[in-house]
Order: C-alpha cells, then structure tokens, then sequence
C-alpha cells in the first residue's frame, strides 16, 4: 500500500510539472547547413555526448497575454556541455506567466573555434525578430538571458553584435565575463579563447572592455561565495556600463554559491525573482 501511495504521490507531481510547463515548438536554426563547424557537428547530433542541435524551444504566452517581451535563454555549462533545463527550460515556468515569450538556445559548443556558438546565437536572436509579428513580440523588446558560461555568451552577443541581432537588453546570472586569467573560469576561457589566446584575444572577449553607449541595459545577479566564477567578473561589467551610462542593476546574495538558476532551494530563489520581475516591469 505504502508503495502505491509513493507511487501515486511522484504521478501527481510529475503530472503537476507537465501543466506549469508552457507549450512550446522547436525550430532548427540552421535548416539549410551550416555556416561553420565545430568539428563534431559533422557527425549526427546527440546531446548526450554534448553534440547539440542548434535549435530554439519557444514557449509563447496565451493569446492575449502577452506583453510584447521576448527573452533568448542561454544555459551555462562552461562551454563543454548546456544545464538546458534548470538554466533554460524551467525558465518557461517563471516567465511566460509574466507575459514573457520565452526562447531557449540549444547552441553547439566551441570544441575551438568560437564563431560557433556566437553565430548560432546571432542566428536566433534573427529569427526572434523576424517572427515577431507572428509570435506576438515587440522586435525593440527582444532581451537575452544567460547563466555562467551562457552568461559570456549572452554580454558577447550584448557586445560583440550589429542592431540587427544585439538584444534590447540582458539578464546576467552569476556570469563568466572576462577572459583574464585572474578572474576568468578557466574552462570557459579554455572552451572559448583557447589555452594559448593570446592577450589580444583574451582582451576581445573580456565584455566589461568592450562596452559603449550601445550596449543594453543589463541586470546581474549572483551570489558573493560564488565558487567557481569570481564575483569580480559582474563588478566589472557593472562598473563599465555605468561609467558607459548604461542602466544596469546588480544584485548580490550572502550565499548560494554557483549555478542555481532558477532552481527553488536557492535560499534567496524568492528575492531573486522579484528583483527580477521588477526590474523587467519598469523596462
């Protein structure tokens, strides 16, 4: 009997998850081949051995219940694999409720060059834009959200793009953003610039340099015993965009350490979203 309860108890939350998943579709970013390579996407894509499809899951609001924002979701995963669902997928949850269409990016890794991943996220942010009316979005109300690793990802698209595919804004959470080895993730600056990047290199792809009065407002957030990706990596970026003239809010938590996403047993999980909700609401 005691096993039927479990039982039943594990079917009511699994049903329950299903129906605050929002409905969503896939649409493949590259349908026609692909404009450069990674070595490894030559061979058929299976994301069990981090060989992604670059895709987007698009998860619309209700008709009627939108408010014409839209917010590309870039997982972390220091740029060997994607935490696609706490860092992406159950982003869904939180924000299509707020009228928040919600696009997630399964992106290829670098695995050495790292056009790669930029250019499947230049990609997306395009076909965002040129769907919008069809999806019910706002095209100068397209955002990008990314976490660690898919938080360089994220501030380089910020950075590094033209006004066709820079998004109108950024959400940060505990995010890689210099490649300086004194600050960087190791990883991600191994996974993306490379062992032997030069100073050049490493300079280019340091986001808090590359910052001017085009680059969009930006929200970071994180926690002050981050252990894997120093702190001082959103104070720089902070830093410069204010000294840029640029909006941006930062939020600093006593503790959780790295890579919670959006996950409920971060102790400050409450706080969080609604740092974050009040700041999307005054956009």
């Amino acid at each position: 009997m005691r096993k039927i309860f479990l039982t039943l108890i594990m079917l009511s939350c699994m049903l329950s998850a299903m129906a605050q998943q929002p409905q969503s579709f896939d649409i493949d970013l590259w349908p026609n081949g692909l404009p450069n390579t990674n070595g490894v996407d030559k061979q058929p894509f299976n994301a069990e051995q981090r060989n992604y499809k670059p895709s987007i899951r698009v998860f619309l609001p209700e008709d009627g219940k939108g408010n014409g924002k839209a917010v590309l979701v870039c997982p972390g995963g220091g740029y060997r694999m994607l935490s696609i669902s706490q860092e992406g997928y159950d982003w869904a949850q939180h924000l299509v409720p707020q009228g928040i269409a919600t696009i997630v990016l399964s992106y290829r890794m670098p695995n050495g060059n790292k056009e790669v991943p930029m250019s499947d996220a230049k990609e997306a942010m395009r076909l965002i834009r040129e769907n919008a009316e069809k999806w019910g979005i706002d095209p100068q109300k397209v955002g990008i959200l990314g976490s660690s690793a898919g938080g360089h990802l994220a501030s380089t698209i910020a950075t590094h793009s033209d006004e066709a595919t820079r998004p109108n804004f950024q959400i940060l959470f505990y995010p890689v953003i210099s490649m300086d080895k004194s600050i960087t993730h190791m990883d991600s600056h191994n996974c993306f610039v490379g062992e032997n990047a030069t100073e050049e290199q490493e300079k280019e792809y340091s986001n808090a340099l590359q910052v001017n009065a085009d680059t969009p407002p930006a929200i970071l957030l994180l926690s002050d015993d981050d252990f894997l990706v120093p702190p001082a990596n959103s104070a720089e970026y902070y830093l410069a965009l204010k000294k840029a003239k640029v909006k941006a809010s930062m939020h600093v938590y006593p503790s959780g350490g790295h890579g919670w996403g959006c996950g409920q047993w971060f102790k400050y999980h409450k706080e969080m979203m609604q740092d974050l909700k009040i700041w999307l609401d005054q956009l």
